[in-house]
């Protein structure tokens, strides 16, 4: 039998932090493997252009490297000896659409993400990830606080 599988959606908060922390735990109690994913968003780090200027040419690599350097690799480090299964994943794209993909195409049994992220201004203006993922789902969402 395949074990359960969780998926944690990180982006840096503390919020993502603590998801990290109670996914790991319930993956001990569960014999589960938790997988985290962290979603570059490309509209984010891509500049307003204005006529004149020469176009941006982000460097995907670059950022993935930067963003498992900052985000990825300390959380991999904190539960290094966890007992756990630990992987993780760097996509790019809307987080709402590839987290709700990542889980469907893995079969995931249960989602994690912080109730938050790292900017409470943008989830007043735009709706939180959190809130979007929780309807659109189709397994259970675990919203740490």
């Amino acid at each position: 039998m395949k074990k359960p599988l969780y998926i944690v959606g990180v982006d840096g908060s503390e919020w993502s932090e603590r998801a990290v922390m109670r996914a790991v735990n319930l993956a001990k109690q569960t014999s589960a493997q938790v997988e985290i994913v962290s979603v570059i968003e490309f509209g984010k780090i891509q500049p307003i252009l204005m006529e004149g200027n020469e176009p941006y040419i982000v460097d995907k690599g670059n950022e993935q490297d930067e963003t498992f350097k900052k985000i990825v690799e300390p959380l991999l480090n904190k539960h290094a000896d966890c007992g756990v299964e630990l992987t993780y994943q760097m996509l790019w794209g809307d987080p709402v659409d590839v987290l709700h993909e990542c889980a469907k195409a893995e079969h995931a049994n249960m989602l994690f993400m912080g109730r938050r992220g790292r900017s409470r201004f943008v989830d007043l203006l735009l709706g939180s990830v959190a809130n979007k993922i929780a309807h659109k789902a189709g397994i259970p969402v675990v919203l740490v606080p």
